[in-house]
């Protein structure tokens, strides 16, 4: 049964490319207050957003983040981070010292940003506004950290650029719910479904001029599985835990 709220989660697509009219005052702070009565682990609330619209800082932050020109394009940009930092100024008010030392507590962290930011999105979106996460800024999360002034135990989780799209974005196909959805135990008999969906997205012309150069696939058979593979076939940012654990967490 279809609901407003279906249909505009059914209707994203990532926006790249952003006029230049500015988010009216006032809707910033309505977007993060909504946000804010997302689900949260034990109510800890273990989060923070910081908000630019500074140029200068935009630009630095498409630097590290591999050049995407939307960041700076965007009228706002948007920075989630895990943060038990106002956590420790609240155990230290009480006379506790804090445990952020283990993974679980970087995890609720972590978690926290991220349901948090989606419900954002979703707030924005049924404003008329687009958006974009930015996950390459993770590219050099010291660097982040430098630019809008990160204290210990907070760590950015991902960026969102946020403005009014220039057209309307691209509505990316997903797996089959088939592929995805698992019922009493997880099933591994999944390829039929996966093959369906490389087609599918090989037909979006998102992957065109790319092929694969390998002797046991046709050069033109470049779609969602290879190019899936091969970025899982590579080591990712594998400097994240010493940047982690100089933002004082010191994963245990």
């Amino acid at each position: 049964m279809a609901t407003p709220t279906i249909d505009l989660i059914h209707q994203h697509g990532s926006v790249r490319n952003y006029k230049s009219d500015q988010v009216p005052e006032g809707w910033i702070e309505q977007i993060i207050a909504a946000a804010q009565h997302t689900s949260s682990s034990s109510n800890l609330q273990t989060y923070s957003v910081i908000v630019t619209t500074d140029p200068d800082k935009k630009t630095k932050v498409q630097e590290i983040s591999g050049g995407q020109s939307h960041i700076s394009q965007a009228p706002v940009f948007l920075l989630w981070c895990a943060d038990f930092s106002r956590l420790k100024r609240v155990s230290e008010y009480q006379g506790y010292d804090i445990e952020a030392g283990y993974m679980e507590n970087f995890l609720v962290g972590a978690v926290d940003a991220a349901i948090t930011m989606q419900s954002a999105a979703l707030a924005a979106e049924s404003l008329g506004l687009g958006f974009c996460f930015i996950g390459a800024l993770r590219n050099a999360p010291e660097g982040i950290r430098d630019i809008f002034q990160l204290p210990d135990l907070v760590f950015p989780i991902c960026g969102m650029t946020l403005g009014w799209a220039m057209e309307q974005p691209m509505i990316r196909p997903r797996l089959p719910l088939e592929a995805v959805l698992h019922r009493e135990t997880y099933q591994e008999n999944d390829l039929d479904y996966l093959l369906e969906y490389d087609q599918a997205m090989i037909e979006t012309g998102i992957y065109s001029g790319r092929q694969v150069d390998r002797e046991d696939r046709d050069p033109a058979d470049y779609g969602w599985m290879e190019h899936s593979a091969r970025r899982s076939s590579k080591p990712s940012r594998p400097h994240l835990r010493q940047a982690i654990n100089k933002a004082g967490f010191q994963i245990k």
